[in-house]
């Protein structure tokens, strides 16, 4: 979409609703000024104008070689769109006569170079779920500690909101992705496929090596006994005194209870805090974008506006804030998520990539002889396929069975 507008100012579907509500509920913000941002925020067809997940994965396909260069971030009514369709159908026609199929493009070093852009941009991380279960249909092995390797040497270059100050279109008229994929070739080791240095037409928005937002790509991948097959925070979207801290747990199993407690007195939740969600993973409730847990009420009147909160969940690449999210395994899988309770001194410490539960594991062990796995919510048809089958977040969340090993065979001619 087009830049948004609100109060004379730029405005970003998504990462300024978010704020705007958080200042109405701590008594900031009136309903005027709801109105006014509903009226600006979506000035024209399109997706969301932030580097969330749409932008965020058009990115990451031209990275990967499955779109023409340039095609990322145009604008949806920028007429460079009609001139990249019929390029495109163009080029198709070519691919075809030439035999060119996918598995030609989706190489393992094409991954991992998608993987780098969406770090350099300060994409969603959404992306980090969608890349592993891409390469896994292309018979490609991506992991989290992948990302993480990648992203200690990809810097961050792209100032585009959540993170950053700028909106998509700014980032188009600044030299788009391919000014960006210039800048990264610079970096020693950041991709397999080096890109010539186009044009920067703001160097605010698209940065060099040398005036890089930060040396480190925007996830990270972090492990401890609370995540021992992952959790990610996009640590660039959150308030950085939050990045080492200890705080006790206050648990809710699943959303509705978050919804019906969150703002319950007798929590005595503090900004140190911090908020833990289980049960909103892929087996447990489809893994919706719940991690961005919401700032209880008192808290925003105080002028809280983040806090360090944990969840199996997913959200949206619009959303920011202290939110460690896709915590692996889920809880509804046995994953210690389901043995925490409130009260737990909980760290967090993003330089040290770690995510732990002071708790002696002797507690933990008993706690999960204890612990019982849920009932399946469904005993047949597309339900219990999906509950018997679908992966946890470390592996993409796909279908084990679409995702293994194995060759189709080819129909029979005869």
């Amino acid at each position: 979409m087009l830049t948004g507008r609100y109060k004379g100012g730029p405005a970003g579907s998504g990462t300024d609703m978010w704020r705007v509500w958080d200042d109405f509920k701590g008594g900031t913000a009136t309903d005027c000024d709801l109105q006014e941002l509903e009226e600006g925020i979506a000035r024209s067809p399109g997706h969301c104008m932030t580097m969330g997940t749409a932008s965020t994965m058009t990115s990451a396909a031209e990275a990967l070689g499955m779109t023409l260069p340039g095609a990322a971030s145009i604008p949806a009514v920028d007429s460079a769109h009609y001139r990249m369709a019929v390029k495109s159908g163009q080029k198709i026609v070519s691919m075809v006569w030439n035999d060119v199929t996918p598995d030609t493009i989706l190489t393992r070093e094409a991954f991992e170079d998608a993987a780098a852009t969406v770090l350099a941009l300060g994409g969603s991380t959404n992306s980090l779920i969608h890349l592993i279960a891409m390469a896994g249909r292309a018979g490609v092995t991506l992991t989290l500690d992948d990302f993480d390797e990648i992203s200690r040497r990809v810097p961050w270059l792209a100032n585009i909101r959540p993170s950053g100050a700028y909106l998509m279109e700014d980032f188009y008229y600044a030299g788009g992705l391919q000014a960006l994929l210039g800048q990264l070739s610079k970096v020693p080791g950041a991709l397999n496929r080096k890109y010539p240095e186009n044009a920067i037409h703001n160097p605010d928005v698209i940065r060099t090596p040398d005036t890089a937002l930060a040396p480190e790509g925007g996830v990270a991948v972090l492990r401890g006994n609370l995540a021992p097959d992952g959790a990610v925070i996009k640590h660039i979207a959150a308030d950085q005194r939050l990045l080492k801290h200890t705080g006790p747990a206050v648990v809710f199993e699943d959303y509705k209870d978050l919804k019906r407690r969150i703002n319950d007195p007798s929590l005595n939740i503090t900004p140190d805090s911090v908020l833990v969600l289980r049960n909103a993973g892929p087996r447990a409730a489809g893994m919706p974008e719940y991690g961005q847990l919401p700032i209880p009420d008192h808290l925003l009147a105080q002028g809280v506006r983040d806090m360090v909160r944990i969840s199996d969940a997913r959200m949206s690449g619009t959303s920011y804030g202290a939110c460690v999210l896709h915590v692996a395994p889920e809880a509804a899988a046995g994953g210690p998520l389901a043995l925490i309770q409130s009260g737990d001194l909980v760290i967090l410490d993003v330089p040290a990539r770690l995510l732990q539960v002071d708790i002696p594991e002797r507690v933990m062990a008993s706690r999960r002889a204890q612990w019982h796995p849920p009932q399946p919510r469904y005993g047949r048809g597309y339900g219990a396929l999906y509950g018997e089958q679908v992966t946890q977040a470390n592996e993409g969340c796909d279908f084990e069975f679409l995702a293994r090993r194995g060759a189709t065979p080819e129909p029979d001619p005869s």
